[in-house]
């Protein structure tokens, strides 16, 4: 039986601080993004509390729209430690934001004062049936999270 969430993980030489103040930017998304889907952040201020909002403009050649916006709910913040967030968007465009189930967390295990483990984990276990009979799970082949994390570690290694 094939579990509902991938992981990735990778260490880079430089404090977790570091790495989590890049994770908490979301200026900073579409230049970590695997897949290239990730646009523009709409909401730029940093990430700071539990139940923030932030809405990045994204493109996917098989949305029925090719350009759309995700509004994405931070669900764990625990600075220099975990960072995460629920996907989810405006169906009616009143507001109301509807959450697909799947979410995306980052968790950080310094190694030392200069050295961080990072695991990224991309989780769908919570998707309904109504929504996987028309997305497949996970949405991306399986370099994605592993490309993320490289590119978390260009930005985070200042180059």
């Amino acid at each position: 039986m094939a579990e509902d969430n991938l992981s990735a993980t990778l260490t880079v030489a430089v404090p977790a601080a570091r790495v989590f103040a890049v994770l908490a930017d979301p200026t900073a998304h579409a230049a970590i993004d695997g897949t290239g889907w990730v646009q523009e952040p709409v909401d730029r201020a940093p990430l700071t509390e539990v139940g923030q909002i932030f809405r990045m403009d994204m493109y996917h050649p098989n949305h029925p729209n090719g350009d759309y916006q995700v509004a994405n709910k931070v669900h764990v913040l625990d600075p220099s430690r975990a960072i995460g967030w629920l996907t989810g968007y405006d169906p009616k465009g009143d507001g109301q934001l509807e959450f697909g189930g799947w979410l995306w967390r980052y968790d950080l295990a310094p190694l030392g004062p200069s050295e961080t483990e990072i695991t990224l984990t991309y989780d769908w276990s919570a998707v309904p049936q109504s929504i996987r009979e028309y997305i497949q799970f996970p949405p991306f082949g399986p370099e994605h999270l592993p490309n993320s994390l490289h590119h978390l570690a260009e930005l985070v290694c200042g180059g």
